[in-house]
């Protein structure tokens, strides 16, 4: 099995449930690994998923789309898009959200989950 990832890639974007959050950008920070079904690569980038692709799904959702209340809603796309690719067999993703308003001080809110979905 060959897994191919971006981590950590910081991107700017206006979402989240309040109106306040769409106001000004605010970082989230993603991590997308997917493993693929392709075990012969013949030195050829059409045979894997190439990571740089993984982080134009990323950075296509959060920075320019009309806000997205969830972050769940925003994995469900990056989903969607990446699933296309017909190498792809799984695909685990993180996101963060390092500047989110929690009650409490201290925290850091995120989401993962890992599609197909069971």
């Amino acid at each position: 099995m060959f897994k191919i990832g971006i981590e950590n890639y910081t991107v700017y974007g206006r979402h989240g449930a309040y109106e306040f959050e769409h106001e000004n950008p605010q970082p989230f920070v993603v991590t997308i690994w997917v493993e693929i079904t392709n075990h012969r690569f013949d030195d050829n980038l059409s045979q894997t998923v190439n990571y740089a692709d993984l982080q134009n799904v990323a950075f296509e959702i959060i920075a320019n789309s009309p806000p997205i209340k969830l972050m769940e809603t925003m994995m469900e796309k990056m989903f969607t898009e990446i699933s296309k690719n017909q190498l792809v067999k799984r695909i685990d993703i993180r996101i963060e959200k390092p500047s989110a308003q929690l009650p409490h001080e201290s925290g850091l809110a995120v989401v993962e989950a890992v599609w197909p979905f069971e």
